[in-house]
C-alpha cells in the first residue's frame, strides 16, 4: 500500500507510529477444558462423604441429556438408593408473588441453625422463546446459601416439566445419600408442575398471600385438595387483619372438600417470612403430619405409591424419547406433518401410521 506521507516532498512531516494490531484471540484468556467424568464409585464415595462439589457434579450428570452422562448418572443413583429415604420431603407451591423463596430462606435458615441438613431443589421457569432461565433462587437466598449444612440447587424447567420432575426425584435420592435429612422442593408456580411435585414429597404446603383481592380466586380446587397445609404469608403491617380474614375463608373452603385419604385434616396458618413470625408453627405442622401418617401407616404407603408412579413415568418418558430419536421416525415425521398441514391426512391417521412404522422398526 502506498503511503503519501513517506514521499520526499514531505520530509518535514513527522508521522507517529500507529497502534500495533492486537491479536484476534485474547492471549490472556483461559480455555475451559472438558470436565473429566469420574467413575460411578468415585461419585458415590464423594456423595457419601458429604462433598458438596462431587454432589453438584453428580446432579449435573442427572440433569444432562447426553447418553454418556446419563449412563454414569443411573449407576450413581442405583448405588445411592440404599442410603436414601431417610429425609422429610416438603413440597412448597404458591401463586407468583407469594414469597416462596423468602419463606424457604426464613424456614431453611431456622432449620439449618437448629442443626438440620437441608437441601433446596428450586425449579426456575425457562423462557419459551430463548429457553433461558434466570436461576435466581440461589441469589435471593443469600443467608441460607452461606449455611454450611445447606445445599441449594436451582434447575431450569426448560419447557419440560415432566423431565425436570423426574430429574428432581433422582436428585432427591442423591441428596439423601449425602446425609441431607430435610428436602425442600419449590415448584415453578400454580399449574401442572404441582401434580408432579406432589408425587415426590411427604408434605405439600400451599403458600398463599393476602391483600390482592379475592383471596380464593386464582387457586385451583385441585391444588387446594392436594395441599396438606396452607400458610398465608406476608402477615405483617397492614396485612395482619386481611390475613386473619383470609385464614377464616380458607378454613371454610377446606371444610367443603371430602376427607383426605390419610385422615389428616389440613390446617391454615399465618406467617411472615420477612419478620420470621409464625415460621416455626408451620414447621411444627409438618412434623405433626409426619408423626400422624407414620402412626397410621400412610407415610410408607404414600412413598410406595410414589415409587410405583415414577417407575411408570420413567417408562413413558423413555418410550417418548426413543420414539422421537428413532432415525426412521425422524425421517418420516416432517413428511407426515406436511401432509396433515395440507389436509391430505388427518392428525389421528398420521399418528397411527407413524406408530405402526415405529413398531415395525
Amino acid at each position: 500500500m502506498h503511503h503519501p506521507e513517506n514521499d520526499e516532498q514531505y520530509k518535514g512531516l513527522t508521522v507517529n507510529k500507529g497502534v500495533e494490531q492486537m491479536p484476534v484471540v485474547n492471549p490472556y484468556a483461559t480455555f475451559r477444558r472438558k470436565k473429566h467424568l469420574l467413575a460411578p464409585e468415585d461419585y458415590v464415595a464423594g456423595i457419601r462423604n458429604g462433598d458438596i462439589s462431587i454432589l453438584g457434579q453428580a446432579v449435573t450428570l442427572v440433569e444432562s441429556n447426553l447418553p454418556q452422562d446419563q449412563a454414569v448418572a443411573q449407576k450413581v443413583i442405583e448405588a445411592c438408593l440404599p442410603y436414601a429415604g431417610q429425609s422429610i420431603r416438603l413440597g412448597i407451591t404458591g401463586v407468583p408473588g407469594a414469597g416462596k423463596s423468602t419463606f424457604i430462606e426464613a424456614l431453611g435458615t431456622e432449620l439449618a441453625n437448629a442443626g438440620k441438613h437441608l437441601a433446596v431443589l428450586a425449579i426456575d421457569p425457562s423462557s419459551e422463546r430463548s429457553k433461558g432461565s434466570i436461576l435466581g433462587d440461589k441469589t435471593r437466598m443469600q443467608e441460607l446459601s452461606a449455611a454450611k449444612n445447606a445445599f441449594i440447587r436451582p434447575s431450569p424447567s426448560a419447557g419440560s416439566l415432566g423431565g425436570v420432575a423426574r430429574k428432581t426425584r433422582e436428585t432427591i435420592v442423591l441428596c439423601e445419600a449425602a446425609g441431607y435429612d430435610t428436602i425442600f422442593v419449590e415448584t415453578v408456580g400454580v399449574g401442572q408442575s404441582e401434580t408432579a411435585a406432589h408425587s415426590m414429597v411427604d408434605f405439600f404446603l400451599l403458600l398463599q398471600v393476602t391483600g390482592t383481592g379475592d383471596e380464593l380466586q386464582g387457586i385451583k380446587r385441585g391444588i387446594m385438595e392436594m395441599a396438606d397445609g396452607i400458610a398465608i404469608n406476608k402477615c405483617d403491617g397492614t396485612n395482619r387483619d386481611k390475613a386473619r380474614v383470609a385464614k377464616a375463608q380458607y378454613k371454610n373452603a377446606l371444610m367443603l372438600f371430602p376427607p383426605s385419604e390419610s385422615g389428616w385434616v389440613p390446617d391454615v396458618l399465618t406467617c411472615s417470612a420477612i419478620e420470621k413470625q409464625g415460621i416455626w408453627e408451620v414447621w411444627h405442622m409438618v412434623e405433626d403430619y409426619i408423626d400422624f401418617t407414620r402412626k397410621t401407616g400412610y407415610f410408607d404407603l404414600q412413598r410406595t405409591r410414589q415409587a410405583k408412579y415414577w417407575m411408570y413415568e420413567t417408562i413413558n418418558q423413555q418410550l417418548l424419547d426413543n420414539f422421537y430419536h428413532n432415525p426412521r421416525i425422524a425421517e418420516l415425521l416432517p413428511q407426515a406433518e406436511q401432509r396433515v398441514l395440507d389436509n391430505q391426512l388427518s392428525s389421528f391417521i398420521a399418528a397411527h401410521q407413524l406408530l405402526e412404522e415405529y413398531k415395525r422398526g
